[in-house]
């Protein structure tokens, strides 16, 4: 079973996925589909897919970063980690999880606009793709806060 029947699957280009809980029998496939590193934003995914997330995905000899991001708390030490790992895997084919979908889509919105790939309003069609984070005050702020920041020192490369 492919990834992309995961929960709000979406391809962002050809070398990145998001989406929200993988299932284990679609993570035992990701080696062939050329993925070579998973990002998890979601705390406790064993509890919710029965199985060692991260044993499950090293054991195909991908990478897998665990960056366990609270729903009602993002924070910018939180954004400023899965920036690092989003880094650390350019040029690589990756998927980025959490639980529906909504963590990542904000984090990568935000990354995209940090990076100068996306404009704020690419970004806002992305996320909204998936849902709406000013019914989140948390979220809204969060992406507000973000973009400031952004705005103040400009988009930055993987390099700076």
């Amino acid at each position: 079973m492919s990834i992309d029947a995961s929960y709000n699957f979406r391809w962002v280009d050809e070398r990145l996925t998001t989406s929200g809980i993988v299932p284990p029998e679609q993570l035992d496939e990701l080696r062939d589909q050329g993925y070579r590193a998973v990002i998890n934003l979601k705390p406790d995914i064993e509890a919710e897919i029965g199985v060692d997330e991260a044993e499950l995905v090293r054991a195909q000899d991908i990478d897998y970063v665990y960056l366990p991001v609270d729903f009602d708390a993002p924070t910018h030490a939180d954004y400023e980690a899965f920036a690092a790992a989003m880094d650390a895997h350019d040029g690589q084919k990756v998927h980025v999880h959490c639980a529906a979908n909504y963590r990542v889509t904000a984090f990568y919105g935000v990354y995209a606009v940090d990076r100068g790939v996306w404009t704020e309003a690419e970004a806002d069609a992305f996320v909204r793709d998936v849902w709406d984070p000013s019914e989140f005050p948390a979220w809204q702020a969060f992406i507000t806060d973000e973009r400031e920041r952004i705005s103040r020192q400009g988009p930055r490369t993987a390099s700076t």
